[in-house]
């Protein structure tokens, strides 16, 4: 994983990491279409992304889409309420694509932090799907405590099995994730049983990429 700098809402740290996983081939230049996508969020629901706190935008190669949360935060322990164990959103988007060509969601990079107490194991989860379709893809990660540094995880998906959007519809895309950061519980030496996971970022230099496979319909 390369070195990232986290300054989320909640928390700030400076990870050095090591790339973990790597992306399909990415679609040639031939392939990629000359006119600029857009993609606007329809609908957010989930107690991760409370209005105002998820933003979208897009490469200006139109190769990639980042989503930007800034107060995504799940907790256990001191200082936690019952709700807190677990955090989630949903995000239904309409990407517009020019005439002509379809997309496919390459690979995904998630990004955040986490700080786990002995004993304690945090999970993030995501699937995605087009609108209409029963195929979902779904990822599971896994941290075990004791973690005290940003996390990252890449999903990435061979060019025979990328799953792409109907040629000449609109179908909305939708994304699900969540974060639950005491699965297992855990204690510590020093009395302190809080332990966190955060998917999010006030300054845009962490937040998860969704690189985009392109071909012609």
């Amino acid at each position: 994983m390369s070195r990232i700098l986290l300054a989320g809402g909640a928390v700030a740290a400076l990870l050095a990491s090591t790339a973990t996983a790597q992306a399909a081939a990415p679609s040639s230049a031939a392939d990629t279409p000359s006119e600029q996508i857009t993609v606007g969020i329809n609908t957010i629901n989930g107690s991760g992304c409370p209005a105002g706190t998820a933003a979208v935008a897009v490469n200006a190669d139109s190769t990639a889409f980042t989503v930007t949360y800034s107060d995504y935060l799940a907790m256990v322990g001191v200082g936690a309420s019952p709700i807190d164990f677990r955090k989630n959103c949903q995000l239904n988007l309409d990407i517009n694509v020019p005439s002509g060509f379809t997309y496919a969601i390459a690979s995904v990079d998630y990004r955040g932090y986490a700080y786990l107490e002995e004993g304690a194991s945090a999970i993030e989860r995501a699937g995605y799907y087009f609108q209409g379709s029963s195929d979902t893809h779904y990822s599971t990660h896994e941290w075990d405590g004791p973690y005290d540094d940003n996390w990252q995880a890449t999903d990435s998906t061979e060019w025979a099995e990328l799953v792409w959007a109907p040629c000449g519809e609109q179908r909305n895309f939708n994304i699900n994730t969540e974060l639950l950061p005491g699965v297992y519980g855990g204690t510590s030496d020093t009395g302190s049983t809080t332990s966190l996971m955060t998917m999010d970022s006030t300054d845009g230099a962490a937040s998860t990429v969704y690189h985009l496979a392109w071909k012609e319909c």
